[in-house]
């Protein structure tokens, strides 16, 4: 009876902790959100920001920079944030691997290949196309490194995939520079290769924020089961899970967030992979609770790293790609020391 009082305890004190968590970030993501509006080539204040919501004024230059810059690349970069986090959280749970993420295993380079495909056939693609260029690319990357790895003497091991995933990768990009180089643009190319939020429109928000969505649902729906995943294959099945289903499921769902993220703002990496270990660190194992925190995190920190690629050279931008790989790469290079272990 002790016993059970304590475990009973024990189990909200975990969910009330988590709950509070979670309410935490929201008011962080708000705060970065608030700042990240108001603070680029032109400063604006709180009274400007304030008023354009309550009195949209299309003659005032600064409500018109709000409404059609600064909001849609603060929603911009939630969604890309959000969808890479969740997208890694999902491979690490699924493959048990604590290397996996979209751009170690090829999944955004695929999409980033596909979308030089489209700037060939068609010099001037419409988003909606380049959506879905980025979304054959990310499955056709994603299924590259996993048959490259899968044929490798001694099978799928978390260092085998890393190493896969960097060379598809680094294949794939050199490629696209030559396309790039051979039908003359490689300007285009450069900023889906650098990862940026500096050309968003809200043409770019209307279009990829369903599949988004759709995506994030989808992921909140399989939470459940990647816990039991994580567990292992034989654990997995021996509680009745349907195994192939739900990698066809977190599949899926994986290719709609990252194919989705690519088309908005091109090849940004470490997002997914340093997020769901930092989450995992806070909140436990249990995914109902790992997928909804990524995803506020990862927003949150890839508007961090937007704010700092906007002020770091100023007045000129740097890629926030470039930003987050200086915070992914020791990372990566801290998970790889410890063989993939962690989960």
């Amino acid at each position: 009876m002790k016993r059970k009082s304590l475990a009973f305890f024990r189990h909200h004190y975990r969910v009330t902790y988590n709950i509070l968590t979670l309410l935490l970030f929201s008011c962080l993501i708000c705060l970065v959100v608030i700042i990240s509006i108001r603070f680029g080539a032109n400063e604006l204040t709180y009274k400007t920001i304030w008023n354009s919501f309550l009195h949209y004024d299309e003659t005032n230059n600064e409500h018109v920079i709000l409404h059609e810059l600064r909001i849609p690349r603060a929603v911009a970069g939630l969604l890309v944030g959000s969808a890479l986090a969740v997208s890694g959280a999902i491979m690490q749970g699924v493959t048990r691997n604590a290397l996996a993420s979209p751009s170690i295993l090829g999944v955004t380079s695929g999409a980033g290949f596909m979308l030089s495909i489209a700037y060939t056939l068609f010099q001037t693609p419409s988003f909606p196309m380049l959506i879905l260029f980025s979304f054959i690319g990310a499955g056709a990357g994603a299924a590259l490194v996993f048959t490259l790895t899968a044929v490798a003497k001694g099978g799928i091991t978390p260092v085998k995939l890393a190493l896969a995933g960097a060379a598809i990768s680094a294949f794939l990009s050199a490629l696209s520079t030559a396309i790039g180089l051979k039908y003359d643009i490689a300007k285009d190319l450069s900023y889906w290769y650098a990862g940026s939020l500096s050309s968003i429109q809200p043409i770019h928000i209307k279009v990829a924020i369903p599949f988004v969505i759709i995506g994030l649902l989808l992921a909140m729906i399989l939470a459940k089961s990647i816990s039991v995943m994580s567990l292992g294959e034989e654990v997995a099945t021996g509680l009745g899970q349907r195994t192939t289903v739900i990698r066809v499921l977190c599949t899926v769902t994986v290719l709609l967030l990252t194919g989705a993220a690519v088309s908005i703002a091109g090849i940004i990496g470490f997002v997914g992979l340093v997020v769901p270990h930092i989450v995992r660190a806070i909140v436990g194992v249990d995914y109902r609770w790992i997928l909804p925190i990524s995803a506020i995190i990862g927003g949150c920190l890839l508007l961090i790293a937007d704010i700092v690629a906007r002020i770091i050279m100023s007045p000129f931008e740097s890629p926030v790609g470039a930003v987050t790989a200086i915070i992914g790469v020791p990372f990566f290079l801290y998970l790889a020391r410890k063989d993939g272990r962690g989960l």
